[in-house]
């Protein structure tokens, strides 16, 4: 590949804003992007997504077939089509998008949701989409990092993205930031977004944006605490599409998907919209998904294929006796490593094999699993068709079979941050993505999961990070100095656990530690808050004053 205005070689972006080729890292920091394993991720040097998937669809003759359900509406291709070609009418005409734009979205799943999506890679956008759950502060960051001028909300979620959109992180003013909502008009009183787009015709002229061109942004939480943007590309979009949903999920037309994941974790993203649309088959999309909703709904939609995380499979399955899920034939598990007690108790209720699979924000979606003959419990699996994996050392060295390492992947998807040359540094080496995973390989290739390698909490399938929750916990009154590790927990896999010394004259009670539980929910969204909570005299530290987590982690350290 040649470079092209810091892109490979191909087609001339189609991006008037450049902000987000302008902030790629060097492309010599890039891992490795190998598209010919697979004949099907030769994608051409011009690709929209949105027109692959959507405009394809309507092509292939897949118009009349439903495409999303929802509990307030069924919306077939030929209508999404038509929805999205209306909304992208209106980003363009009336919200002055360009390409290269920006555009956070803000919402519960929903087919309103989707075709925003669709509607701003239609325009040439990149979109940016964000959980439900995400407090002003949490908005105000991806805002900043990403430069957004213009949101999209639910008006039932606006306020906090309404005062993100105000005011940057340090107090400024955001020039030019503007919300547009749906379901009612948004607070500055400009119409709500069904009312413009009724005026629009239903055709739109697509944008011919270059594969390499980037498409969506997607963050993840770190170490840190800070937000790492994800860059991935149009064909990055089709490429999880063609390996791990085609060679290992092999779903058909006939199916129709469900699960919990939001479409701000690439985990929904990918299973309730891309790997359905990709084949012509349905999504039911769920705004309220915790198990309970869950279940009912797979009893009530038949479904078929369901994404949720282990969590949720162990939630379900005392509630299995109340509800039919005879429909189901395909259970898929990720973002948290699936335990064999869960394992084993579904297959034994239901009959059904699940595959467990390992992804990262920063590929896109699942690059290790394997099909339902080929699991192999309490394994990942092996690496899906299109992907290489290692398991290394700290030099990058293979380590024998059966000894522990560093998992280390490669293939037709990558890390590429957003402005954070650090930590592209420290997650790509020698083209290879550092997932942040320590993993065994066996004799014939199966990968088994060990543990994290940084300071991430993974509770019920989110991604926490502890330093994001000492911070805040650090800004109430009553705390002196905090460390927030994750603890062991049977049904969440990990619960936040706070170790906090507190000021003089507050104590050390119950009333307390609602005090600081509550405060965290008002800061942060509310799955981050710690659900233990342990007061010390003092806590473990270097003697250059670095807090040892580790020690937290493990008191007999």
């Amino acid at each position: 590949m040649t470079p092209r205005d810091g892109l490979p070689g191909g087609v001339p972006t189609a991006h008037v804003d450049t902000f987000a080729r302008d902030h790629l890292p060097p492309q010599a920091l890039w891992p490795v992007m190998d598209y010919s394993a697979l004949p099907a991720l030769a994608y051409g040097d011009q690709l929209n997504a949105a027109v692959a998937l959507l405009d394809g669809a309507i092509a292939r003759g897949w118009g009349d077939r439903v495409a999303f359900r929802s509990p307030t509406e069924v919306v077939t291709y030929q209508a999404l089509l038509e929805r999205a070609n209306r909304l992208a009418r209106v980003l363009v005409e009336d919200a002055g998008v360009v390409p290269g734009n920006r555009v956070l979205l803000r919402g519960g799943n929903s087919p309103m949701m989707v075709a925003l999506w669709f509607a701003v890679l239609k325009a040439g956008g990149i979109v940016v989409c964000t959980m439900p759950l995400l407090r002003a502060r949490e908005l105000t960051f991806t805002a900043d990092k990403a430069q957004i001028h213009l949101a999209i909300s639910d008006v039932k979620l606006v306020d906090e993205v309404a005062a993100a959109m105000q005011t940057r992180a340090d107090g400024t003013l955001r020039a030019g930031g503007r919300v547009l909502t749906w379901g009612g008009a948004a607070p500055d009183g400009t119409p709500a977004i069904e009312q413009l787009m009724a005026a629009k015709a239903p055709t739109f002229e697509n944008v011919r944006t270059a594969a390499d061109d980037v498409a969506l942004i997607a963050f993840t939480s770190g170490t840190t605490g800070e937000g790492k943007g994800t860059m991935h590309f149009h064909r990055d979009i089709l490429a999880i599409c063609d390996t791990f949903a085609a060679q290992v999920l092999c779903a058909d037309d006939d199916d129709v998907f469900i699960g919990s994941p939001p479409f701000a974790f690439t985990f929904g993203l990918g299973g309730l919209v891309l790997f359905p649309m990709r084949i012509g088959a349905s999504a039911v999309l769920l705004e309220q998904a915790t198990p309970p909703f869950l279940i009912a709904a797979i009893q009530q939609h038949r479904a078929t294929v369901v994404f949720t995380a282990p969590t949720a499979y162990r939630a379900m399955l005392p509630l299995l006796a109340e509800h039919d899920v005879s429909s189901l034939r395909k259970c898929v598990s990720a973002g948290e490593a699936l335990p064999r007690a869960t394992f084993d108790a579904w297959k034994a209720a239901t009959g059904i094999t699940i595959i467990d699979g390992i992804g990262a924000t920063e590929l896109l979606h699942i690059f290790i699993s394997a099909r339902e003959a080929d699991v192999r419990p309490g394994s990942t699996g092996k690496v899906v068709p299109g992907f290489q994996a290692r398991v290394v050392d700290d030099a990058m060295r293979d380590v024998p079979v059966g000894e522990v390492g560093r998992l280390a992947v490669r293939g037709p998807t990558g890390c590429r941050y957003l402005a954070n040359l650090e930590r592209q540094q420290a997650y790509v080496q020698d083209g290879w993505n550092l997932t942040g995973d320590s993993y065994k390989l066996d004799a014939d290739g199966y990968f088994w999961y060990q543990a994290r390698t940084d300071d991430m909490i993974i509770s019920a399938g989110y991604n926490i990070s502890g330093p994001e929750v000492e911070g805040v916990l650090l800004e109430h009154p009553a705390v002196q100095e905090c460390g927030v590790v994750g603890a062991p927990d049977p049904e969440r896999g990990q619960v936040v656990k706070a170790y906090i010394v507190l000021r003089p004259g507050h104590a050390a009670d119950p009333t307390t530690t609602k005090l600081l539980q509550d405060w965290v929910k008002q800061q942060l969204a509310p799955y981050k808050y710690p659900r233990a909570v342990e007061f010390v005299d003092t806590l473990p530290r270097t003697n250059t004053g670095k807090l040892q987590r580790y020690r937290l982690r493990d008191p007999s350290a």
